[in-house]
C-alpha cells in the first residue's frame, strides 16, 4: 500500500513558518528555525502547505505505507534534537494517541545512550503542554488542569481547533454599566474587502485582529479597537492570504498607518496573522512599529511585546 507525505528539504527552508497555518493537521511546527513534520501519522498528504512555501522547499513524495511504527518514528524524532522530540510526542497526546505516546516514552527509557538529552525533561515539557490525567497515556507524574478550561478531546485536528468548556463567574455579578458603546468607525473590515486606499486608513494606526478574538475578549473594543482602524482575518481558513500580505504592504506604503497591532489567539494556527504583518513589513519601503498581543481562551492578555 502506498501513500503520499510531504517531504521537507531544510537546505532550502528558512523557517519563516508560512507553511504552519495551513497544515490543517498540525502536523509541521517550527523547531530550532527549520519547519519539521512533527507526526508522520497526522499528515494528510494534501499538501496544503507547499502553496505557502516561497522556498520551495516542501513537496509531496509517494512511499510505502506500512502500518504506523512509533519506535521507528521516535528514533527519527530523536535525530533532530530535544525540542523535535517534545513537539512529536505533544502532538501524539493533543491527538489522544496515547498508545503511541507510551510506546515512544518506552522506547526513549529503554535506549537513553540514544541522544544527548534526558527522558525526564522531555516528559515534563510534554505534561506542562498537557491537561490530560496521567493515567490516560501511563507515562507517569502528574499534571495539574489550567484554571480557566475545561479541554475535552476527541482526536483529530489541529490544537486550536478541539472543543474547550471555558468557565468563567456568572457576568451577572458584576456590577450593570449600561449599554457600552461601539468603537467601530468603520465599514468593512474583513481583509478580502478593505480598501487600503479609504479615507478612514490614511495615517491611523491599525488594528489588524484575528477573527477569534472579538469573541474571546469581552472588552475588546475598549481594549483593543478605541482609536484604531481595523482590519480582522483568520490565518487558518482565509484563502488567497497572498492578497492580505499585499493589502497591508499597501497600507503601510500608500495609507501611511502609523503603527500595526496584531491581536491574535494563543493557538498555534494564530500566529500567522503576525507572520503577514511581519513579511509586509519586510516587503514595504516604509517602516512602522509593530506590536504583538496573544490573548488566551478565557479573554485574557497573556503577552503584549513589540516585534
Amino acid at each position: 500500500m502506498k501513500r503520499d507525505i510531504i517531504q521537507i528539504d531544510e537546505d532550502k527552508c528558512t523557517g519563516c513558518g508560512e507553511c504552519i497555518p495551513n497544515c490543517h493537521e498540525g502536523a509541521l511546527q517550527i523547531i530550532d528555525g527549520k519547519a519539521r513534520l512533527v507526526s508522520d501519522l497526522m499528515c494528510d498528504g494534501l499538501g496544503a502547505c507547499i502553496g505557502h512555501c516561497p522556498e520551495g522547499a516542501i513537496e509531496i513524495i509517494e512511499r510505502e505505507a506500512q502500518p504506523y511504527d512509533e519506535i521507528f518514528v521516535i528514533k527519527e524524532m530523536v535525530k533532530k534534537g530535544k525540542n523535535t522530540v517534545i513537539a512529536h510526542l505533544s502532538h501524539l497526546k493533543d491527538h489522544s494517541e496515547f498508545g503511541f505516546l507510551k510506546q515512544g516514552i518506552r522506547w526513549m527509557q529503554e535506549n537513553k545512550s540514544e541522544f544527548n538529552f534526558t527522558v525526564e525533561e522531555v516528559m515534563d515539557a510534554v505534561h506542562n503542554n498537557s491537561i490530560k490525567n496521567e493515567d490516560s497515556c501511563g507515562c507517569g507524574g502528574h499534571e495539574e488542569k489550567p484554571k480557566h478550561h475545561h479541554e475535552h478531546h476527541h482526536g483529530g485536528g489541529c490544537p486550536g481547533s478541539m472543543e474547550k468548556t471555558i468557565n468563567k463567574p456568572d457576568a451577572t455579578q458584576k456590577e450593570e454599566v449600561g449599554e457600552v458603546p461601539s468603537q467601530l468607525t468603520q465599514w468593512p473590515v474583513q481583509m478580502h474587502l478593505v480598501n487600503p486606499a479609504a479615507n478612514y486608513f490614511q495615517n491611523s494606526d491599525l488594528l489588524l485582529a484575528a477573527d477569534c478574538v472579538a469573541f474571546s475578549v469581552g472588552d475588546f473594543h475598549n481594549k483593543f479597537l478605541k482609536g484604531r482602524s481595523l482590519a480582522i482575518a483568520c490565518p487558518k481558513l482565509d484563502a488567497n492570504k497572498e492578497i492580505y500580505i499585499e493589502k497591508l504592504v499597501s497600507l503601510i506604503d500608500k495609507s501611511k498607518v502609523n503603527t500595526i497591532t496584531v491581536v491574535k489567539m494563543e493557538v498555534p494556527c494564530c500566529g500567522g496573522i503576525l507572520q503577514m504583518a511581519q513579511i509586509a513589513l519586510q516587503q514595504a519601503s516604509r517602516k512602522v512599529p509593530i506590536k504583538s498581543i496573544t490573548v488566551n481562551l478565557s479573554g485574557e492578555v497573556i503577552s503584549e511585546d513589540w516585534v
